[in-house]
Protein backbone atom coordinates (compact mmCIF):
# COMPACT_ATOMS: atom_id res chain seq x y z
CA UNK A 1 0.00 0.00 0.00
CA UNK A 2 1.35 3.41 -0.94
CA UNK A 3 1.93 6.20 1.56
CA UNK A 4 -0.99 8.11 0.03
CA UNK A 5 -3.31 5.13 0.33
CA UNK A 6 -2.22 4.55 3.92
CA UNK A 7 -2.91 8.18 4.79
CA UNK A 8 -6.34 8.00 3.15
CA UNK A 9 -7.18 4.83 5.05
CA UNK A 10 -6.40 6.48 8.37
CA UNK A 11 -8.48 9.60 7.70
CA UNK A 12 -11.62 8.57 9.53
CA UNK A 13 -12.32 11.63 11.69
CA UNK A 14 -14.59 14.58 10.93
CA UNK A 15 -14.78 17.80 12.90
CA UNK A 16 -18.27 19.35 12.78
CA UNK A 17 -18.52 23.11 13.35
CA UNK A 18 -21.71 25.09 13.91
CA UNK A 19 -20.69 28.75 13.99
CA UNK A 20 -23.25 31.20 15.33
CA UNK A 21 -23.01 34.96 15.62
CA UNK A 22 -21.41 34.73 19.06
CA UNK A 23 -20.81 31.03 19.54
CA UNK A 24 -19.19 27.93 18.09
CA UNK A 25 -20.50 24.44 18.77
CA UNK A 26 -18.26 21.57 17.75
CA UNK A 27 -17.98 17.80 17.75
CA UNK A 28 -15.17 15.51 16.66
CA UNK A 29 -16.42 12.15 15.39
CA UNK A 30 -14.77 8.88 14.40
CA UNK A 31 -16.56 7.84 11.24
CA UNK A 32 -15.42 4.22 11.46
CA UNK A 33 -18.10 3.70 14.10
CA UNK A 34 -19.86 7.07 14.46
CA UNK A 35 -18.53 7.59 17.98
CA UNK A 36 -17.87 11.04 19.43
CA UNK A 37 -14.31 11.76 20.50
CA UNK A 38 -14.96 15.26 21.82
CA UNK A 39 -17.76 17.83 22.06
CA UNK A 40 -17.73 21.46 23.10
CA UNK A 41 -19.11 24.95 22.98
CA UNK A 42 -17.57 28.41 22.85
CA UNK A 43 -20.09 31.08 23.79
CA UNK A 44 -20.24 34.84 24.27
CA UNK A 45 -17.49 35.40 21.69
CA UNK A 46 -16.38 39.02 21.68
CA UNK A 47 -17.19 39.57 25.35
CA UNK A 48 -15.05 39.69 28.47
CA UNK A 49 -17.05 36.77 29.86
CA UNK A 50 -16.44 34.33 26.98
CA UNK A 51 -16.60 30.67 28.00
CA UNK A 52 -15.27 27.46 26.43
CA UNK A 53 -16.72 24.15 27.61
CA UNK A 54 -14.86 21.10 26.30
CA UNK A 55 -15.60 17.43 26.92
CA UNK A 56 -13.16 14.77 25.67
CA UNK A 57 -15.27 11.64 25.41
CA UNK A 58 -12.50 9.29 24.28
CA UNK A 59 -10.73 7.32 27.03
CA UNK A 60 -13.03 8.79 29.69
CA UNK A 61 -11.46 12.25 29.78
CA UNK A 62 -12.82 14.86 32.17
CA UNK A 63 -14.71 17.95 30.99
CA UNK A 64 -12.95 21.31 31.20
CA UNK A 65 -14.25 24.85 31.29
CA UNK A 66 -12.33 28.08 30.78
CA UNK A 67 -13.57 31.66 30.98
CA UNK A 68 -12.08 34.92 29.81
CA UNK A 69 -12.18 37.17 26.74
CA UNK A 70 -12.22 35.47 23.34
CA UNK A 71 -12.08 38.30 20.83
CA UNK A 72 -13.47 36.70 17.68
CA UNK A 73 -14.16 33.45 15.84
CA UNK A 74 -10.51 33.15 14.82
CA UNK A 75 -9.49 33.18 18.48
CA UNK A 76 -12.37 30.83 19.34
CA UNK A 77 -11.36 28.17 16.82
CA UNK A 78 -7.74 28.44 17.83
CA UNK A 79 -8.82 27.86 21.43
CA UNK A 80 -10.86 24.83 20.32
CA UNK A 81 -7.82 23.49 18.43
CA UNK A 82 -5.75 23.91 21.59
CA UNK A 83 -8.23 21.97 23.70
CA UNK A 84 -8.37 19.15 21.15
CA UNK A 85 -4.56 19.03 21.08
CA UNK A 86 -4.45 18.59 24.86
CA UNK A 87 -6.35 15.34 24.36
CA UNK A 88 -4.20 14.14 21.45
CA UNK A 89 -7.00 15.00 19.01
CA UNK A 90 -5.46 18.06 17.39
CA UNK A 91 -6.35 19.52 14.02
CA UNK A 92 -2.92 18.46 12.74
CA UNK A 93 -3.90 14.80 13.11
CA UNK A 94 -3.47 12.61 10.01
CA UNK A 95 -6.74 10.95 10.97
CA UNK A 96 -8.77 14.11 10.29
CA UNK A 97 -10.51 13.70 6.93
CA UNK A 98 -12.47 16.95 6.73
CA UNK A 99 -14.23 19.71 8.60
CA UNK A 100 -17.99 19.84 8.11
CA UNK A 101 -19.80 23.15 8.54
CA UNK A 102 -23.46 23.78 9.18
CA UNK A 103 -24.60 26.52 6.78
CA UNK A 104 -28.15 27.70 7.34
CA UNK A 105 -29.09 29.02 3.90
CA UNK A 106 -28.05 27.51 0.58
CA UNK A 107 -30.90 28.85 -1.52
CA UNK A 108 -31.98 26.85 -4.57
CA UNK A 109 -28.48 26.15 -5.78
CA UNK A 110 -26.98 24.03 -3.03
CA UNK A 111 -28.90 20.76 -2.97
CA UNK A 112 -26.13 18.56 -1.57
CA UNK A 113 -23.13 18.79 0.77
CA UNK A 114 -20.49 20.82 -1.04
CA UNK A 115 -16.70 21.13 -0.80
CA UNK A 116 -15.99 24.80 -0.22
CA UNK A 117 -13.97 26.84 -2.70
CA UNK A 118 -13.95 30.54 -3.56
CA UNK A 119 -17.02 30.25 -5.78
CA UNK A 120 -18.99 28.47 -3.06
CA UNK A 121 -17.99 31.10 -0.50
CA UNK A 122 -19.13 33.83 -2.88
CA UNK A 123 -22.54 32.18 -3.35
CA UNK A 124 -23.05 31.76 0.42
CA UNK A 125 -22.15 35.41 0.84
CA UNK A 126 -24.62 36.46 -1.84
CA UNK A 127 -27.37 34.71 0.13
CA UNK A 128 -26.78 36.87 3.21
CA UNK A 129 -29.82 39.09 2.46
CA UNK A 130 -32.13 36.10 3.02
CA UNK A 131 -30.18 34.84 6.07
CA UNK A 132 -28.64 37.95 7.65
CA UNK A 133 -28.28 36.44 11.13
CA UNK A 134 -26.86 33.07 10.13
CA UNK A 135 -24.85 33.01 6.91
CA UNK A 136 -22.29 35.66 8.00
CA UNK A 137 -21.39 33.62 11.09
CA UNK A 138 -21.26 30.41 9.04
CA UNK A 139 -18.87 32.10 6.59
CA UNK A 140 -16.63 33.29 9.41
CA UNK A 141 -16.35 29.76 10.75
CA UNK A 142 -15.45 28.35 7.33
CA UNK A 143 -12.81 30.98 6.61
CA UNK A 144 -11.21 30.59 10.02
CA UNK A 145 -11.09 26.80 9.64
CA UNK A 146 -9.57 27.21 6.18
CA UNK A 147 -6.80 29.34 7.65
CA UNK A 148 -6.08 26.73 10.34
CA UNK A 149 -6.08 23.76 7.91
CA UNK A 150 -5.79 25.04 4.32
CA UNK A 151 -4.92 21.54 3.10
CA UNK A 152 -8.11 19.96 4.46
CA UNK A 153 -11.48 19.76 2.67
CA UNK A 154 -14.02 22.12 4.18
CA UNK A 155 -17.54 20.88 3.49
CA UNK A 156 -20.69 22.99 3.74
CA UNK A 157 -23.87 21.11 4.72
CA UNK A 158 -26.95 23.26 4.19
CA UNK A 159 -30.07 23.40 6.36
CA UNK A 160 -32.09 24.14 3.24
CA UNK A 161 -30.76 21.32 1.05
CA UNK A 162 -33.17 18.58 2.12
CA UNK A 163 -36.10 20.80 1.19
CA UNK A 164 -34.96 21.56 -2.37
CA UNK A 165 -36.97 18.53 -3.53
CA UNK A 166 -40.22 20.41 -2.85
CA UNK A 167 -42.30 20.83 -6.00
CA UNK A 168 -42.83 24.37 -7.23
CA UNK A 169 -46.46 24.14 -6.09
CA UNK A 170 -45.19 23.95 -2.50
CA UNK A 171 -42.10 26.13 -2.81
CA UNK A 172 -43.57 29.21 -4.48
CA UNK A 173 -45.60 31.93 -2.85
CA UNK A 174 -48.60 33.21 -4.80
CA UNK A 175 -47.04 36.56 -5.66
CA UNK A 176 -45.87 38.04 -8.96
CA UNK A 177 -43.37 35.58 -10.42
CA UNK A 178 -40.93 38.17 -11.79
CA UNK A 179 -40.81 40.01 -8.46
CA UNK A 180 -40.33 36.76 -6.57
CA UNK A 181 -37.49 35.61 -8.83
CA UNK A 182 -35.77 38.99 -8.78
CA UNK A 183 -35.61 39.03 -4.99
CA UNK A 184 -35.25 35.26 -4.39
CA UNK A 185 -38.60 35.09 -2.59
CA UNK A 186 -39.69 31.48 -2.21
CA UNK A 187 -40.03 28.84 0.50
CA UNK A 188 -36.68 27.29 1.35
CA UNK A 189 -37.31 25.50 4.66
CA UNK A 190 -34.83 24.91 7.47
CA UNK A 191 -33.79 22.23 10.00
CA UNK A 192 -33.10 20.12 6.92
CA UNK A 193 -30.33 18.00 8.44
CA UNK A 194 -32.67 17.07 11.28
CA UNK A 195 -35.59 16.24 8.99
CA UNK A 196 -33.33 14.13 6.76
CA UNK A 197 -31.84 12.20 9.68
CA UNK A 198 -35.10 11.67 11.55
CA UNK A 199 -37.15 10.60 8.53
CA UNK A 200 -34.50 8.05 7.63
CA UNK A 201 -34.23 6.77 11.23
CA UNK A 202 -38.02 6.48 11.42
CA UNK A 203 -37.98 4.19 8.40
CA UNK A 204 -35.31 2.13 10.11
CA UNK A 205 -37.43 1.94 13.26
CA UNK A 206 -40.31 0.62 11.17
CA UNK A 207 -38.02 -1.93 9.52
CA UNK A 208 -38.53 -0.44 6.08
CA UNK A 209 -36.53 1.46 3.49
CA UNK A 210 -36.89 5.27 3.41
CA UNK A 211 -38.15 4.96 -0.17
CA UNK A 212 -41.08 2.88 1.07
CA UNK A 213 -42.51 5.17 3.73
CA UNK A 214 -44.29 8.53 4.05
CA UNK A 215 -43.48 10.41 7.23
CA UNK A 216 -44.59 13.63 8.92
CA UNK A 217 -41.62 14.94 10.92
CA UNK A 218 -42.24 17.39 13.79
CA UNK A 219 -39.01 19.09 14.85
CA UNK A 220 -40.08 20.84 18.05
CA UNK A 221 -37.44 22.88 19.86
CA UNK A 222 -37.20 26.57 20.59
CA UNK A 223 -37.37 26.77 16.80
CA UNK A 224 -39.98 24.41 15.37
CA UNK A 225 -40.80 23.06 11.93
CA UNK A 226 -42.80 20.31 10.31
CA UNK A 227 -42.15 18.45 7.08
CA UNK A 228 -43.97 16.06 4.80
CA UNK A 229 -41.51 13.43 3.57
CA UNK A 230 -42.70 11.22 0.73
CA UNK A 231 -40.54 8.18 0.01
CA UNK A 232 -37.44 9.85 1.42
CA UNK A 233 -37.95 13.22 -0.30
CA UNK A 234 -39.33 16.39 1.27
CA UNK A 235 -42.48 17.56 -0.52
CA UNK A 236 -43.49 20.33 1.91
CA UNK A 237 -42.20 22.04 5.04
CA UNK A 238 -43.56 24.68 7.38
CA UNK A 239 -40.70 27.23 7.38
CA UNK A 240 -40.41 29.46 4.35
CA UNK A 241 -38.20 32.26 3.08
CA UNK A 242 -36.93 32.52 6.66
CA UNK A 243 -37.33 30.39 9.81
CA UNK A 244 -40.22 32.65 10.92
CA UNK A 245 -43.04 30.95 9.01
CA UNK A 246 -45.04 27.98 10.25
CA UNK A 247 -45.48 26.56 13.74
CA UNK A 248 -45.68 28.55 16.96
CA UNK A 249 -42.14 28.63 18.38
CA UNK A 250 -40.38 29.71 21.53
CA UNK A 251 -40.01 33.36 20.52
CA UNK A 252 -41.25 33.38 16.88
CA UNK A 253 -44.84 33.89 15.83
CA UNK A 254 -45.00 31.37 13.02
CA UNK A 255 -47.84 32.00 10.56
CA UNK A 256 -49.46 35.45 10.67
CA UNK A 257 -51.56 37.41 8.19
CA UNK A 258 -48.98 39.54 6.26
CA UNK A 259 -51.29 42.51 6.74
CA UNK A 260 -50.45 42.43 10.47
CA UNK A 261 -47.11 43.98 9.49
CA UNK A 262 -48.78 46.82 7.55
CA UNK A 263 -51.25 47.36 10.38
CA UNK A 264 -48.51 47.60 13.01
CA UNK A 265 -46.65 50.05 10.80
CA UNK A 266 -49.60 52.28 9.85
CA UNK A 267 -51.64 52.13 13.04
CA UNK A 268 -49.01 51.23 15.61
CA UNK A 269 -46.30 53.46 14.20
CA UNK A 270 -43.73 50.67 14.47
CA UNK A 271 -40.64 50.59 12.26
CA UNK A 272 -39.70 47.63 10.10
CA UNK A 273 -36.92 46.71 12.53
CA UNK A 274 -39.29 46.90 15.49
CA UNK A 275 -41.79 44.61 13.80
CA UNK A 276 -38.99 42.22 12.83
CA UNK A 277 -37.86 42.09 16.45
CA UNK A 278 -41.44 41.61 17.67
CA UNK A 279 -42.17 38.65 15.39
CA UNK A 280 -38.79 36.93 15.85
CA UNK A 281 -37.92 37.50 19.51
CA UNK A 282 -41.03 38.71 21.37
CA UNK A 283 -43.72 36.45 19.94
CA UNK A 284 -44.53 32.74 20.02
CA UNK A 285 -44.77 31.23 23.50
CA UNK A 286 -42.81 34.04 25.14
CA UNK A 287 -45.15 36.64 23.66
CA UNK A 288 -48.24 34.72 24.72
CA UNK A 289 -47.29 33.91 28.29
CA UNK A 290 -43.81 35.25 29.08
CA UNK A 291 -42.04 31.86 28.92
CA UNK A 292 -40.47 30.07 25.96
CA UNK A 293 -39.58 26.94 27.97
CA UNK A 294 -42.28 24.26 27.61
CA UNK A 295 -41.27 22.73 30.95
CA UNK A 296 -42.00 26.03 32.72
CA UNK A 297 -45.29 26.45 30.87
CA UNK A 298 -46.44 22.99 31.94
CA UNK A 299 -45.34 23.71 35.53
CA UNK A 300 -47.46 26.87 35.59
CA UNK A 301 -50.46 24.98 34.21
CA UNK A 302 -50.10 22.17 36.75
CA UNK A 303 -49.59 24.49 39.72
CA UNK A 304 -52.68 26.50 38.82
CA UNK A 305 -54.94 23.47 38.48
CA UNK A 306 -56.28 23.78 42.04
CA UNK A 307 -55.87 27.53 42.44
CA UNK A 308 -59.02 29.48 43.36
CA UNK A 309 -60.64 31.32 40.48
CA UNK A 310 -59.62 34.97 40.44
CA UNK A 311 -56.30 34.33 42.17
CA UNK A 312 -52.95 35.33 40.66
CA UNK A 313 -52.00 31.66 40.34
CA UNK A 314 -55.26 30.95 38.47
CA UNK A 315 -54.66 33.82 36.04
CA UNK A 316 -51.04 32.78 35.51
CA UNK A 317 -52.08 29.21 34.76
CA UNK A 318 -54.80 30.41 32.37
CA UNK A 319 -52.29 32.46 30.42
CA UNK A 320 -49.90 29.49 30.21
CA UNK A 321 -52.78 27.20 29.18
CA UNK A 322 -53.79 29.55 26.37
CA UNK A 323 -50.21 29.61 25.05
CA UNK A 324 -50.11 25.81 25.18
CA UNK A 325 -53.48 25.52 23.42
CA UNK A 326 -52.43 27.88 20.61
CA UNK A 327 -49.16 25.94 20.20
CA UNK A 328 -51.05 22.63 19.95
CA UNK A 329 -53.76 24.02 17.65
CA UNK A 330 -51.14 25.13 15.12
CA UNK A 331 -49.32 21.82 15.39
CA UNK A 332 -52.48 19.79 14.78
CA UNK A 333 -53.32 21.95 11.75
CA UNK A 334 -49.98 21.07 10.18
CA UNK A 335 -50.34 17.37 10.95
CA UNK A 336 -53.71 17.39 9.19
CA UNK A 337 -52.43 19.48 6.29
CA UNK A 338 -49.44 17.23 5.68
CA UNK A 339 -51.61 14.14 5.97
CA UNK A 340 -53.60 15.59 3.07
CA UNK A 341 -50.43 16.44 1.12
CA UNK A 342 -49.04 12.91 1.47
CA UNK A 343 -52.32 11.03 1.03
CA UNK A 344 -50.90 8.06 2.89
CA UNK A 345 -48.97 8.41 6.15
CA UNK A 346 -46.94 5.62 7.69
CA UNK A 347 -45.62 7.54 10.71
CA UNK A 348 -45.82 10.82 12.58
CA UNK A 349 -42.56 11.39 14.43
CA UNK A 350 -41.59 13.86 17.17
CA UNK A 351 -38.02 15.09 17.60
CA UNK A 352 -35.82 17.87 19.10
CA UNK A 353 -35.94 19.19 22.67
CA UNK A 354 -39.71 19.57 23.10
CA UNK A 355 -40.65 16.76 20.75
CA UNK A 356 -38.36 14.26 22.47
CA UNK A 357 -39.09 15.22 26.08
CA UNK A 358 -42.55 16.77 26.44
CA UNK A 359 -45.05 13.91 26.68
CA UNK A 360 -48.03 16.30 27.20
CA UNK A 361 -47.24 17.98 23.87
CA UNK A 362 -47.19 14.67 22.02
CA UNK A 363 -50.40 13.49 23.68
CA UNK A 364 -52.27 16.73 22.99
CA UNK A 365 -51.06 16.98 19.38
CA UNK A 366 -52.40 13.52 18.50
CA UNK A 367 -55.57 13.58 20.64
CA UNK A 368 -58.74 13.49 18.55
CA UNK A 369 -57.02 12.26 15.39
CA UNK A 370 -58.13 8.65 15.80
CA UNK A 371 -60.14 8.81 12.56
CA UNK A 372 -56.81 9.34 10.77
CA UNK A 373 -55.40 6.18 12.35
CA UNK A 374 -53.37 8.17 14.91
CA UNK A 375 -53.26 7.41 18.62
CA UNK A 376 -50.82 7.55 21.53
CA UNK A 377 -50.40 4.86 24.18
CA UNK A 378 -50.25 6.68 27.53
CA UNK A 379 -47.74 4.33 29.14
CA UNK A 380 -45.41 4.26 26.15
CA UNK A 381 -45.64 8.04 25.80
CA UNK A 382 -44.61 8.56 29.44
CA UNK A 383 -41.34 6.63 29.03
CA UNK A 384 -38.19 8.78 29.00
CA UNK A 385 -35.51 7.38 26.72
CA UNK A 386 -32.70 8.51 24.46
CA UNK A 387 -33.56 5.70 22.01
CA UNK A 388 -35.91 5.82 19.03
CA UNK A 389 -39.25 4.33 20.06
CA UNK A 390 -42.89 3.86 19.11
CA UNK A 391 -45.51 5.46 21.35
CA UNK A 392 -48.58 4.35 19.40
CA UNK A 393 -50.68 1.35 20.48
CA UNK A 394 -49.79 -2.02 19.03
CA UNK A 395 -51.50 -2.52 15.71
CA UNK A 396 -52.11 1.19 15.10
CA UNK A 397 -52.74 2.04 11.45
CA UNK A 398 -50.22 4.89 11.59
CA UNK A 399 -47.14 4.70 13.78
CA UNK A 400 -46.44 7.55 16.20
CA UNK A 401 -42.78 7.69 17.16
CA UNK A 402 -40.15 9.62 19.08
CA UNK A 403 -36.79 9.71 17.32
CA UNK A 404 -33.98 11.80 18.88
CA UNK A 405 -32.37 13.97 16.26
CA UNK A 406 -28.62 14.02 15.67
CA UNK A 407 -27.77 16.89 13.34
CA UNK A 408 -24.04 16.72 14.06
CA UNK A 409 -23.90 13.03 13.08
CA UNK A 410 -25.89 13.81 9.93
CA UNK A 411 -23.46 16.60 9.01
CA UNK A 412 -20.50 14.31 9.71
CA UNK A 413 -22.00 11.48 7.65
CA UNK A 414 -22.69 13.76 4.68
CA UNK A 415 -19.23 15.29 4.95
CA UNK A 416 -17.43 11.97 5.15
CA UNK A 417 -19.44 10.44 2.32
CA UNK A 418 -18.28 13.31 0.10
CA UNK A 419 -14.56 13.24 0.91
CA UNK A 420 -13.66 9.65 1.80
CA UNK A 421 -11.18 7.92 -0.46
CA UNK A 422 -9.92 11.31 -1.57
CA UNK A 423 -13.14 12.22 -3.42
CA UNK A 424 -13.62 15.98 -3.15
CA UNK A 425 -15.74 16.55 -6.25
CA UNK A 426 -18.95 18.46 -5.65
CA UNK A 427 -22.47 17.31 -6.35
CA UNK A 428 -23.21 21.00 -6.87
CA UNK A 429 -21.13 22.54 -9.65
CA UNK A 430 -21.05 26.29 -10.07
CA UNK A 431 -19.68 26.06 -13.57
CA UNK A 432 -22.27 23.99 -15.43
CA UNK A 433 -25.12 25.44 -17.44
CA UNK A 434 -27.80 24.30 -15.00
CA UNK A 435 -26.08 25.92 -12.03
CA UNK A 436 -25.63 29.20 -13.88
CA UNK A 437 -29.32 29.21 -14.74
CA UNK A 438 -30.26 28.62 -11.12
CA UNK A 439 -27.77 31.19 -9.91
CA UNK A 440 -29.17 33.84 -12.20
CA UNK A 441 -32.64 33.26 -10.73
CA UNK A 442 -31.22 33.29 -7.21
CA UNK A 443 -28.95 36.26 -7.36
CA UNK A 444 -30.10 38.65 -10.06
Amino acid sequence: MSATATATATRVRVLVLNSGSSSVKYQLLDMSDGSRLAVGLVERIGEETSRLKHSPLAAGGESRETTGPIADHDAALKAVAGELSRDGLGLDSLELAAIGHRVVHGGKLFTQPTVVDDAVLAEIERLIPVAPLHNPANLTGIRTAQALRPDLPQVAVFDTAFHTTMPESAARYAIDVETADRHRVRRYGFHGTSHAYVSRETARLLGRAPEDVNVIVLHLGNGASASAVERGRCVDTSMGLTPLEGLVMGTRSGDVDPAVIFHLSRVGGMSTDEIDTLLNTKSGLVGLCGDNDMREIRRRIDEGADAPEGSEAFADAARAQLAFDIYIHRLRKYIGAYYAVLGRVDAVVFTAGVGENAAPVREAAIAGLESLGLAVDGELNAVRSAEPRLISPEGARVAVAVVPTDEELEIANQTYALVRNGNTSNGNTLNGNTSHENASNENS
